[in-house]
């Protein structure tokens, strides 16, 4: 197995921690603190290079390799919301319904909320069914600049607004 390599990348939203491997990404997420990074992994200078592309507003598809773990309910979810197109939203209940358990809205919010990989599995396109953008990880502000950047016309918006 490979020995795990970590990549900081300073991105228009604030710092984003990339942790992988010569072969796959295990985890793309926002942090406050910056370490030194010595890495040569070919898979995580393709992350940078297309989160480079993404926020340069010339990439809507991400193509890395990575390797998500959770649990199968987990995963379904993280899968699921993979599929949700740039610039589009849907809600924690959208899914829920997608993935067959109608009922579990809650339990999708969680799942959501876990997601490893920030941008790359799009967690910032889930709003609520009322139309509110909800939590997320990285902050409410930074959901909004993504939304906005996407070109997003649904009109999700904060709770107060």
């Amino acid at each position: 197995m490979s020995n795990f390599e970590i990549a900081y990348y300073k991105s228009p939203i604030g710092t984003i921690k990339i942790t992988g491997t010569d072969d796959l990404i295990y985890s793309v997420d926002f942090t406050d603190e910056i370490q030194e990074a010595n890495y040569n992994s070919r898979e995580i200078q393709n992350c940078i290079f297309q989160l480079d592309e993404y926020f340069a507003g010339k990439r809507k598809i991400f193509s890395i390799n990575y390797i998500l773990n959770g649990t199968d309910f987990q995963k379904r979810v993280w899968n699921e919301m993979a599929n949700i197109p740039f610039g589009k939203v849907v809600s924690y209940k959208d899914i829920a319904i997608s993935i067959g358990y109608s009922k579990a809205v809650r339990a999708v919010g969680s799942a959501v909320g876990k997601n490893p990989m920030a941008i790359i599995i799009p967690c910032h396109r889930v709003v609520k069914s009322d139309g509110t953008i909800g939590n997320y990880g990285g902050g409410q502000w930074r959901k909004l600049w993504l939304l906005d950047h996407e070109g997003n016309k649904s009109g999700a918006r904060r709770p107060d607004s």
